[in-house]
C-alpha cells in the first residue's frame, strides 16, 4: 500500500495563499520566474517532488532570471544586515582573520568586475579559507563555464533553503 502522508511543513507550504507561497519562495531565491514556476506546481507529495521542480525550474533559467537570482545574494564575507539566512549560510567567515575578510574583499570586487554579478558559492558548511580558494579558482574561468558553475551552486543554495521552508515545524 502506497502512502500519501505529507509532512506537516510541506503541507504547511502546499496550503498557503498564493501571495504567501510566493513570498515564501521569493525568500529562497530572488528569480520570480522560478518562483511562479513552483508556486504553480503545488501541491507537493513530497520534499523529493519540490525539489526536482525546483532543479526543473532552474534549468530553464534565462541568463536575466540568473542575474535576478544573484541580486538576491550578498557579497560573501558580508551577508545582509537582518538576514538571518545569509549570516547562517556564511557563517565560513564569520570568525575570518581581518587579512581574509580583506582579501574577500579585493576578490569579490575583482569576480563582480569580470563576471558583473556577485560571487555565488553555496557557503554552507565552507571556511572562509575554502570560499576564498574557489574564488580565486573560479575567477579564471571562461564566463560561459562559469554561469553553469552558479547556476549548480543557486540549486544547491535553492534546495537548503526549500528544506529549512518545508521540513521546520510551525
Amino acid at each position: 500500500m502506497t502512502s500519501t502522508f505529507t509532512p506537516p511543513g510541506l503541507a504547511r507550504f502546499n496550503d498557503l495563499e498564493e501571495r504567501a507561497a510566493l513570498a515564501a519562495l521569493h525568500e529562497a531565491c530572488a528569480s520570480m520566474t522560478w518562483v511562479r514556476r513552483l508556486t504553480a506546481a503545488r501541491p507537493y507529495a513530497t520534499a523529493d517532488q519540490l525539489y526536482a521542480a525546483s532543479d526543473a525550474a532552474l534549468a530553464e533559467l534565462t541568463a536575466a532570471d540568473l542575474a535576478e537570482a544573484m541580486a538576491g545574494h550578498p557579497p560573501i564575507g558580508r551577508p545582509r544586515p537582518g538576514d538571518p539566512a545569509s549570516a547562517r549560510e556564511q557563517r565560513g567567515m564569520a570568525g575570518a582573520s581581518e587579512e581574509l575578510k580583506a582579501e574577500m574583499l579585493e576578490l569579490n570586487l575583482a569576480y563582480q568586475e569580470k563576471f558583473g554579478h556577485v560571487f555565488l558559492i553555496c557557503a554552507t558548511g565552507l571556511t572562509g579559507e575554502r570560499m576564498r580558494d574557489a574564488v580565486k579558482e573560479r575567477i579564471g574561468n571562461a564566463p560561459e563555464r562559469e554561469r553553469e558553475i552558479v547556476r549548480t551552486e543557486l540549486g544547491k543554495i535553492n534546495r537548503i533553503r526549500l528544506a529549512r521552508l518545508v521540513e521546520e515545524d510551525a
